[in-house]
C-alpha cells in the first residue's frame, strides 16, 4: 500500500462561480482569471455567504498560496471546508513548511465534526487521518487506528468515502492484515462506487479465486472495463490474458500502447491508481510483448528490440519478471 495519497480536495471548484459572471458576459468567450478574482473580491466585500472561502480557493487553485492561507486562517474556525484546506497545506507542505501535527489537528476537528451537511469533508478527513496512521506521518505508526478510521469513512459513495473502501480492499490484502474474504468485499464496494484502482484488483482477484469463487468471466469483465478507463495494471492482465489463449495480435497491440506510456506519475496522477500496480502493469505489458517479438508471434520477429523490452520489463519491477521468467521455464507461457 505504499504511495497512498491524501483524498483529493472534496469541494466544488471556484470556477463553479463563474456562471454568474458568464451570464452577464458581453462575450462567448471564458472570462479571464483577473475578470473572475474581482468579480470575487466584490462579493467577498459585500459578505455574500462562502464569498471568503470561494476567494481563497480561487487562490489555492491558481497555486497563490500565501494569499489563500491568509484567507482561510481568517475563517477556518467558522468554515470547515477552509479548515480542510489548510490541513492540507500544512500536512502537504503546500506553500507553508510541512507540520504534519497541525495538519492532524485540523483534519481531526474535521473527523469529529457532527455536521451532516459536511459529509463529504468528514469522510475524507478521516481517510486522510487512516493514511496518517497507516504510513506514521505525525502520529504513530497504528494499523489498528487506521483500520478504525478507514471503515468509518467508508461507509458512503462521495470521494473521501470510495477512496477508504480502497484502501481497506489493499489492507485486508496485505500479508501483516490478510483477509481476502473482506479483501474482496470491500473492492467490490469501491468497483460500484467507481474506484478505478479497485476494478482492477477485484479482476485479479475473481482471476485468481482470491476471497470469492473463481470466475473468468467477471475476471475479464473487470479488466477490460478498467482497461478502458485506463488502468495499466488491468492492462497487464489482459496482456497476458491475450498471450495465453494465443490472441498475439491483441497481445502485441495492447502492450505496445501501454509500454509507450512512460509517465507513471502522471498516470498515477490521473487515474488515481497506485504507481506500485502501474510498475507492475507496465513490467508485464513489456515481458509479454518481448516474447511476441522474440517468437514472432502476432508480429514481425525482432529480436534485437525483445531485449530491450525484457531489459525495460526488468527495470519496472523484477519480482513479476522472475514469476514470469518461472512460468516460461515450465512451460505455462
Amino acid at each position: 500500500m505504499e504511495g497512498i495519497g491524501s483524498e483529493p480536495i472534496p469541494i466544488v471548484s471556484t470556477t463553479k462561480t463563474v456562471s454568474d459572471i458568464l451570464s452577464n458576459h458581453d462575450s462567448d468567450s471564458e472570462p479571464q482569471t483577473d475578470e473572475v478574482e474581482e468579480y470575487l473580491k466584490e462579493r467577498a466585500e459585500h459578505n455574500y455567504p462562502q464569498a471568503l472561502f470561494q476567494l481563497g480557493h480561487f487562490y489555492f487553485e491558481q497555486e497563490r498560496y500565501a494569499e489563500a492561507k491568509i484567507i482561510f486562517e481568517r475563517i477556518h474556525d467558522k468554515d470547515y471546508q477552509a479548515k480542510y484546506l489548510l490541513a492540507v497545506m500544512h500536512y502537504d507542505g503546500i506553500g507553508t513548511d510541512e507540520n504534519y501535527e497541525l495538519g492532524i489537528q485540523y483534519m481531526r476537528e474535521i473527523a469529529t465534526a457532527k455536521n451532516k451537511g459536511m459529509s463529504n469533508l468528514i469522510a475524507s478527513a478521516k481517510y486522510n487521518l487512516g493514511r496518517a496512521y497507516f504510513q506514521g506521518f505525525g502520529v504513530k505508526q497504528s494499523n489498528e487506528k487506521a483500520e478504525k478510521l478507514w471503515i468509518q469513512a467508508a461507509q458512503g459513495d462521495d470521494e473521501g468515502s470510495v477512496k477508504a473502501q480502497a484502501a481497506l480492499g489493499l489492507f485486508y490484502s496485505q500479508e501483516e492484515n490478510v483477509d481476502l474474504e473482506k479483501a474482496f468485499y470491500w473492492h467490490k464496494i469501491a468497483t460500484a462506487n467507481g474506484s478505478l484502482e479497485s476494478q482492477g484488483a477485484l479482476g485479479a482477484m475473481y482471476w485468481k479465486g482470491q476471497g470469492t469463487k473463481q470466475n473468468v468471466e467477471a475476471a475479464l469483465n473487470c479488466f477490460k472495463q478498467a482497461s478502458e478507463r485506463g488502468n495499466v495494471y488491468a492492462q497487464g492482465c489482459l496482456v497476458a490474458h491475450y498471450y495465453t489463449r494465443k490472441l498475439y495480435k491483441r497481445a502485441v497491440e495492447l502492450a505496445k500502447t501501454v509500454t509507450t506510456n512512460d509517465g507513471i506519475f502522471e498516470t498515477a496522477r490521473s487515474t488515481d491508481c497506485l504507481p506500485s500496480y502501474i510498475i507492475k502493469g507496465m513490467a508485464m505489458s513489456c515481458f509479454y510483448y518481448a516474447r511476441c517479438l522474440q517468437n514472432g508471434l502476432g508480429a514481425t520477429r525482432d529480436t534485437s528490440e525483445a531485449k530491450k523490452l525484457y531489459s525495460k520489463a526488468c527495470k519496472y519491477d523484477l519480482d513479476v519478471v522472475a514469476a514470469l521468467q518461472q512460468d516460461m521455464t515450465f512451460g505455462f507461457i
